[in-house]
């Protein structure tokens, strides 16, 4: 018997989130991920990465949420037994959600995370500025892009010439 009473499985049993976590959703997926890379099937390579991919997820979320989850006590539970379902292969879990959320998200134009521009009939060639500066002469003319290049040049003169490290005039 320890302090208070307590022996060592209660203590287990009231910490199992923070002794299991580690083990479940780092030790053996690593372990798995290693064995994975070792052999030639290219299903259990999609398994671990697809759980990493999910892992990383999480881990964004409770991040970014931290404040918020600290209001709920079981969140460490709930995790737990999530992260169970995706890393035991009997579940699969992984693939589920991936399949079932992440890739239609993913996978849908209409969604856009990042900006891309699309390219257009300009941008087409492999010298992307030549073909950019000929296309701009055929629309505009050579006496047009003749002025382009000289307001460049001025304005690029001009940040030159202002541009110092040191300022005579500040007192340290």
């Amino acid at each position: 018997m320890g302090i208070n009473g307590d022996n060592i499985f209660t203590v287990v049993a009231k910490n199992i989130d923070v002794l299991a976590m580690p083990l479940v959703s780092l030790v053996f997926p690593l372990y798995c991920s290693i064995k994975a890379i070792e052999t030639k099937s290219s299903a259990d390579d999609q398994q671990w990465l697809t759980y990493w991919v999910l892992y990383s997820l999480i881990t964004l979320f409770e991040l970014t949420f931290a404040k918020l989850l600290e209001w709920f006590p079981i969140w460490s539970y709930a995790k737990l037994i999530g992260v169970c379902w995706l890393v035991l292969p009997y579940f699969n879990g992984a693939a589920y959600v991936y399949e079932h959320f992440v890739r239609p998200f993913y996978m849908n134009p209409q969604v856009k995370l990042w900006y891309t521009p699309r390219k257009n009939d300009v941008f087409t060639k492999p010298d992307d500025i030549l073909t950019a500066a000929e296309k701009y002469i055929q629309d505009n003319g050579p006496q047009a892009f003749e002025r382009l290049i000289a307001r460049a040049d001025r304005e690029s003169r001009t940040r030159r010439s202002s541009y110092t490290i040191f300022h005579d005039d500040y007192e340290y």
